[in-house]
């Protein structure tokens, strides 16, 4: 017996082994968009709960639920539906606008302004059987096990999260579910099946009766049932269609990345040797082939020169011994010194043995500024587009659309934004205010590569880095070392994120001259 507690036992650890597990992170992002569903019955001056399920926000302010967990606020006049967020001030009211009881679907939509919540993707990717994912809402039985009073119901309560696997796609009689094993109980209904990115992969809704001694199964409503739900009541909800890929399988990727750039440049260096010694023997014996050839000509010119110089001479000499008229001997004498001249000059003017060094160093360093001029690199200013990198990036819900935005040497963006600069690097952190995440974006010039690293932070966590983010001005473009004061004030806001971000996205970035069609997003 204990041999096959022990097979079993190293098996089921190897299984466990082979599992990629969710990010906390990515679940707990998602969950900032779980809500508490609330059918609520007013007796005079008192509300208190009837029933009460989960829904998921798909934009700010509709929410997606179970066409069930509403159902009753729908036939009796005297209820209505609440909303309670995870964090946030307690219970807002709310209106349906679409129900679909055939899939066990509804929309309903918060009345109250002030409350935006963070919308929940929608995973567009098929997910094969045995994958890990999680479950998150507000079962009733935990509630009842920590005592909540009715009051308290309409406080804010962090959802609960379960973790369990794809056992596959089952169809209904009536519509398309997917099978899992996430526990979820009576509460439960309306909340999302998310994978291991946090991206919804269906709305949880009812479970498979069991008799105690049954394994535990249950049902959420597919994504093929949600979006043409979604879409038919013009509802465009986030979409991602890339992998889901963990940090720390993007930060292998990227060092493996490094490793072969580092050794293709290694390669290019020694065979950047080998054309340099190639190119230096070539040019070498150019310059060997060039200066014999000189020599040899200025020698016969030399030559040439020496026989006028000795015949000129002779018909001087010869004019003076037979008395002929002094103007033929003095052109002779005159013929007979300008071929002197000619000849020491011509002799004293010939290229030696080592003026082959200095043309092959010459003809060298011609072609060597040739490509330094040729593969310039330091035009760093100018209209950027900006295209993700799919393989580089990690993305749970964010847009990938092309950015463009102006880029001058003193990092200042679009003319007015300043990016920071200090140990060597452009970043600009961006705390939006319509929105729950904070994105540190950074820009390398001379590779011209663009990154947003995005943080998806709970409504008390925003509210504390708005609140660092008040206390300084942003400093002008023109301003004098407007980047390193920059760059020392948003250290501020960067102490406050966590360790890692949730989302890395990698652009690469061309000038707009140098692109043949653009459509690109504004950055500001």
């Amino acid at each position: 017996m204990s041999i096959l507690v022990k097979f079993f036992a190293s098996g089921f650890l190897l299984f466990l082994g082979t599992i990629v597990l969710a990010d906390s992170s990515d679940i707990n992002a998602a969950a900032r968009g779980v809500v508490r569903v609330v059918i609520m019955e007013t007796n005079g001056q008192e509300v208190f709960p009837v029933s009460h399920g989960s829904g998921f926000a798909i934009t700010p302010t509709k929410i997606v639920t179970n066409a069930h967990v509403i159902r009753e606020a729908l036939q009796d006049d005297t209820l209505r539906i609440g909303v309670v967020p995870s964090e946030g001030d307690g219970a807002v009211y709310t209106r349906a606008i679409a129900v679909n009881p055939r899939n066990d679907l509804a929309l309903i939509e918060i009345l109250d302004n002030n409350l935006r919540l963070p919308p929940l993707t929608i995973s567009g990717i098929a997910v094969g059987d045995m994958s890990e994912v999680s479950a998150v809402g507000y079962p009733m039985n935990v509630d009842r096990a920590q005592g909540l009073s009715r009051s308290e119901i309409f406080q804010a309560q962090p959802p609960v999260k379960s973790r369990g696997f794809l056992s596959g796609a089952r169809p209904s009689r009536q519509f398309d579910t997917i099978l899992h094993t996430a526990p979820i109980a009576r509460g439960n209904s309306g909340g999302p099946l998310l994978d291991r990115c946090g991206r919804v992969l269906g709305v949880n809704s009812f479970g498979a009766d069991s008799t105690g001694s049954d394994a535990e199964f249950y049902f959420a409503v597919s994504n093929g049932e949600l979006l043409p739900f979604l879409r038919a009541n013009y509802v465009e909800p986030s979409f991602n269609t890339l992998p889901c890929r963990s940090l720390g399988d993007l930060e292998e990727a990227e060092r493996e990345r490094i490793d072969l750039e580092r050794a293709n440049a290694r390669d290019k260096i020694r065979q950047r040797d080998v054309e340099l010694r190639e190119r230096r023997d070539r040019a070498e014996l150019e310059a060997l082939l060039s200066i014999q050839n000189q020599r040899e000509y200025l020698m016969v010119i030399s030559f040439i020169l020496l026989m006028v110089t000795a015949t000129a001479s002779y018909v001087f000499v010869v004019s003076r011994q037979q008395g002929y008229s002094g103007r033929r001997a003095t052109y002779s004498i005159s013929i007979a010194f300008v071929a002197t001249l000619g000849t020491i000059l011509t002799w004293v003017l010939r290229p030696g043995i080592d003026a082959i060094d200095s043309r092959v160093e010459a003809t060298l360093n011609g072609t060597e500024n040739a490509d330094r001029f040729e593969n310039k690199s330091d035009d760093i200013e100018g209209t950027m587009i900006c295209t993700i990198i799919p393989e580089r990036s990690r993305v749970t819900g964010a847009r990938t659309d092309d950015i463009e935005f102006d880029w001058s040497a003193d990092g200042c963006v679009n003319t007015r934004t300043q990016f920071g600069f200090s140990a060597g690097a452009w970043t600009r952190v961006l705390v939006p205010d319509d929105e729950e995440v904070v994105s540190v974006n950074k820009y390398d010039p001379p590779t011209r590569i663009f990154i947003s690293e995005r943080y998806l932070l709970g409504r008390n966590d925003m509210a504390a880095v708005r609140g660092s983010r008040e206390n300084y001005e942003v400093p002008t473009c023109e301003l004098a070392e407007a980047a390193e004061i920059l760059a020392e004030q948003q250290q501020t806001v960067v102490s406050l994120l966590p360790d890692r971000p949730n989302e890395k996205l990698v652009y690469s970035c061309e000038k707009k001259a140098e692109l043949s069609t653009i459509g690109a997003l504004a950055l500001d």
